[in-house]
């Protein structure tokens, strides 16, 4: 069995790509900040799952979904160019609630080590 299939290395390029398009050239304000944090691809590369995070959490999350979908005409032609693919997948965008899991977790654990000191 191969270590990575097809598909995870695709998706590692979308990430890489994506996460360097999204710092250099796009303008839209509520893409300010977002951080790219997984990318999924379906076995037949047809779909990507991208998964971001931002400042601000999950009552910003809606707003940067917006910023997403307005922008992914141009985040997909982009990529195209870039990645050289025969067939562009379909993008789509999921906010990363395991960050805010996580923090919640390490805050909990905070709270009940100075109770007990």
């Amino acid at each position: 069995m191969k270590p990575f299939s097809r598909s995870d290395r695709v998706g590692g390029q979308i990430q890489r790509a994506l996460s360097d398009l999204l710092h250099k050239n796009v303008g839209d304000p509520r893409l300010e900040g977002t951080t790219i944090t997984g990318v999924r691809m379906t076995r037949d590369l047809r779909i990507a799952k991208i998964y971001f995070t931002m400042p601000g959490g999950k009552a910003k999350s809606r707003e940067t979904e917006e910023g997403f979908k307005s922008a992914v005409g141009f985040v997909k032609r982009s990529l195209a160019h870039k990645l050289g693919l025969r067939y562009m997948p379909a993008l789509q965008f999921f906010y990363d609630e395991s960050f805010d899991y996580g923090s919640n977790i390490d805050r909990l654990l905070q709270s009940t080590k100075k109770q007990h000191g």
